[in-house]
């Protein structure tokens, strides 16, 4: 046998690259920096049932739905009810699945029932929302507007309200309880106008987490109105912290740099949804995003996919087959494409675009009329944004 040598000093060997998702806005300052790091730490923290966590829950952190803060690994289970047999709902818990608990609560699962349909939604990338809070109300207005008149596609502004509690340490807004009509920017569905309700709602939505501007645990099977942590779980501090972490995050450096797939993409329609840059209000409360050219490549609108791409459900004003223009900024460090994950390529994604009944049906007509060479030179650009 021969003997054990000694332990090799050799390192492992770490490829370091900057093609990362997890950075601030390029530019920003110390203090900036700072309050990034604050955000990202607790975008990271894990909860447990001492620190309110449940009683039902989904994850039990924030990156655990937004890893590295592109998408996934996670997916969210959705419920709804069959029209075709009427009758009593049996969803009396709302239409998400939380299958965690804690101390031994009843998971909320899906009721066995023929007459609940189930689908599956891939948590959105959360960086350069900033960026998209920062567009101009009147930009995505004019957008609805234009699309209306040209009659190609039919792009609309999902209309909320307000659902959380006044937050009176933002300066990004000053919404009050009720507050409607609002521009939906976040979400799949576009269902929540600011980053501040949009890290509330995650946090009493997905980790049972209450705040200050979400006070309430939500329904669940036994009828609990608290937890482990008695009272309001999270300070109005950590939600801020992670609204600022999300407005912070830059957008990931495109990574090719090709004008004439760029006039491919004019060409076949695709800038009619997803539209390259939208102007920045000028009174952003972050200088580095207030008055600039936002490259988000969407419009922040919803458009009608179709029969196949319903999920039976309406959030907002939003109708079961509508869903917001996905950014395609860092679309190359996603895994799976659609608001539900099942394409697994670009190309996929946009043939799917062409289902019946779908405002994509005239792209995708026009992508699958372009010559071989020019598809892959469309497709390598659009995956490498």
């Amino acid at each position: 046998m021969a003997a054990c040598g000694p332990a090799s000093t050799t390192a492992p060997l770490i490829i370091v690259t900057d093609d990362l998702t997890d950075l601030p806005l390029r530019g920003s300052s110390a203090a900036q920096q700072d309050r990034f790091a604050e955000g990202d730490a607790q975008f990271d923290e894990v909860y447990r049932a001492p620190d309110g966590l449940g009683p039902v829950f989904i994850r039990a952190q924030c990156s655990g739905c937004h890893q590295g803060a592109a998408r996934g690994p996670g997916f969210v289970t959705k419920m709804a009810e069959s029209p075709i047999d009427g009758g009593q709902s049996e969803l009396f818990y709302g239409h998400t699945e939380r299958p965690r608990s804690v101390n031994g609560a009843t998971p909320l699962l899906a009721p066995m029932s023929s007459r609940v349909v189930l689908t599956q939604r891939s948590s959105p990338a959360v960086f350069g929302r900033g960026y998209l809070e920062a567009i101009a109300d009147s930009e995505i207005e004019a957008l609805e507007a234009s699309q209306r008149a040209a009659g190609q596609v039919s792009g609309r502004i999902n209309r909320v309200t307000y659902m959380s509690q006044y937050n009176a340490e933002t300066v990004v807004h000053q919404h009050q309880p009720g507050d409607a009509n609002l521009i939906g920017r976040f979400g799949l569905k576009a269902r929540i106008a600011t980053l501040d309700d949009f890290a509330a709602d995650a946090l009493q939505g997905d980790m049972g987490l209450t705040s200050t501007l979400r006070p309430d645990e939500l329904a669940n099977p036994d009828g609990l109105t608290d937890d482990d942590k008695v009272g309001i779980d999270v300070p109005l501090a950590v939600v801020n912290q992670l609204a600022d972490y999300m407005r912070l995050l830059e957008i990931p450096a495109r990574r090719v740099d090709d004008p004439q797939a760029e006039a491919l993409f004019a060409q076949v329609g695709c800038v009619n949804c997803h539209v390259p840059a939208l102007k920045t209000r000028a009174d952003y409360p972050i200088a580095e995003l207030a008055g600039i050219d936002a490259k988000v490549y969407s419009d922040v609108l919803l458009h009608d996919m179709g029969p196949s791409f319903s999920d039976g459900l309406i959030d907002g004003d939003a109708q079961p087959s509508e869903w917001k223009t996905a950014p395609l900024i860092g679309l190359r460090h996603l895994s799976s494409y659609l608001h539900d994950g099942r394409a697994r390529s670009v190309e996929e994604a946009i043939l799917l675009h062409g289902s019946p009944g779908s405002e994509a049906q005239a792209s995708v007509a026009a992508f699958a009329a372009l010559p071989a060479a020019a598809q892959s030179q469309l497709l390598k650009f659009i995956t490498a944004l």
